[in-house]
């Protein structure tokens, strides 16, 4: 989440609500709360009785009420979207404004990176597409999977069936059935599958990992196979800067990442996936096995000495150098990974690392004993929470915003880095 230099950056503890399970009007009960990202809302689904639903922000409920409501969802610009139901339709409200489309199933809400652009995932007479800011896709397809929206917002994409095909008619199935629709307008190529496509931040152009058999995969660029085919592929992304296209694959029984004509990464891992650029692409990041069960992540192609049986949440800094993961040894003991290096202590949890933009400082919320912590380049927070949400690092990177439930309050606290201590 970026942070905003117009959020109030004071130095301070400010309880933003004495109660966070109070609303204004009568309530059965109330689901898990959201907070906005500069802190200052916290929002909750609250069922009001009588099979009615709203949503409750900073203890005020929306005007609007609905037979359900959940999913409720901050965009990065601090609106307010929920996914609501009513009259056996669902639609995706915004501030308590219900869009006017509506559709037999609605979910999978996300937003362009500065929030101005809010989309989602929808089903109507058994049909599939996208809705973008209450506009629907004109062409609908009998199953979709896969769904992206540009950074920008501009594009959405989806890996979509474009044949049909009767039960086990499996030679249809493997002249290729799926395709992928930019927009809603599907590529003229067909294929057996089609896995996590993904854009061009800066030219608009999709990419996807593809099956052009049930044993050859490769990687199309706006409808265009790779001439080279591996055993195993997963979801391409983009170099910034240079537009080059890379993808994990597998080759001879080793995995190692690919651009169109030659290997970036020699296969000599036992998997490679979720690889992640700097932004101006000279640094490549991806989660690796060195052996069977031994993960880590490698940059450049160069893999951490630490291995853990699981590795998660890989995180690349702007200017790449800084790179972390969250690693577990039995599902129970949760460490950190910075550069190659493991952070001191365990953890019943830990919820993904976010790297400071300006500073490269890492801050991670964590689980320990029933307690929610925030602890920065591996120094704990003094105080702990019963519930709480991602930490965000003021533009200059010198101050963390905290937003988090004690002892029944909600506090929005700006701990400058110094307050975080060994």
């Amino acid at each position: 989440m970026q942070a905003d230099a117009a959020w109030d950056w004071e130095p301070g503890a400010r309880t933003v609500l004495d109660d966070a399970t109070a609303c204004a009007v009568p309530h059965e009960w109330m689901e898990e709360p959201v907070a906005s990202p500069d802190g200052e809302s916290l929002a909750a689904a609250v069922n009001l009785g009588d099979g009615r639903f709203t949503m409750c922000v900073n203890g005020q409920p929306w005007e609007t009420d609905f037979e359900k409501a959940w999913y409720p969802r901050y965009s990065p610009d601090g609106r307010l979207t929920a996914l609501t139901m009513d009259d056996m339709v669902w639609t995706v409200s915004v501030d308590g404004e219900p869009w006017e489309e509506t559709f037999d199933f609605v979910w999978g809400t996300t937003f362009s990176e500065n929030g101005g652009v809010i989309a989602a995932n929808f089903q109507s007479e058994g049909r599939y597409g996208m809705v973008v800011d209450g506009t629907p896709w004109e062409n609908l397809f009998e199953n979709a999977n896969n769904f992206v929206l540009s950074p920008d917002g501009s594009a959405t994409a989806a890996a979509v069936q474009v044949k049909s095909m009767a039960q086990a008619d499996i030679e249809t199935f493997q002249k290729g059935i799926f395709s992928v629709a930019v927009g809603g307008e599907a590529w003229e190529s067909t294929f057996v599958n089609c896995f996590d496509p993904a854009f061009d931040a800066a030219s608009g152009r999709v990419a996807c990992a593809v099956r052009l058999s049930l044993y050859d995969y490769t990687v199309a660029l706006d409808g265009k196979a790779w001439a080279k085919t591996y055993s195993c592929a997963w979801g391409p992304l983009f170099r910034p800067k240079s537009g080059e296209v890379v993808a994990p694959v597998l080759f001879k029984g080793k995995w190692g990442i690919a651009g169109e004509n030659d290997f970036v990464w020699n296969p000599v891992f036992s998997q490679c996936l979720h690889p992640a650029f700097s932004a101006d692409g000279a640094t490549l990041a991806a989660i690796v096995a060195t052996s069977f069960g031994k993960f880590t992540v490698a940059v450049n192609g160069a893999p951490w000495s630490a291995v853990f049986p699981v590795v998660t949440d890989l995180r690349v800094s702007p200017d790449g150098r800084t790179v972390a993961a969250q690693a577990s040894e039995d599902n129970i003991n949760f460490r950190v990974l910075v550069n190659g290096q493991v952070w001191p202590g365990t953890f019943d949890m830990v919820y993904g690392p976010v790297i400071c933009p300006a500073t490269g400082s890492v801050a991670a919320r964590v689980e320990k004993g029933g307690r929610i912590a925030y602890v920065l380049d591996g120094k704990p927070f003094g105080e702990t929470f019963e519930r709480a949400f991602d930490p965000i690092f003021s533009p200059d990177g010198g101050k963390v915003l905290l937003r988090g439930i004690n002892g029944g309050k909600y506090q929005r606290i700006v701990a400058p880095t110094e307050a975080f201590k060994g």
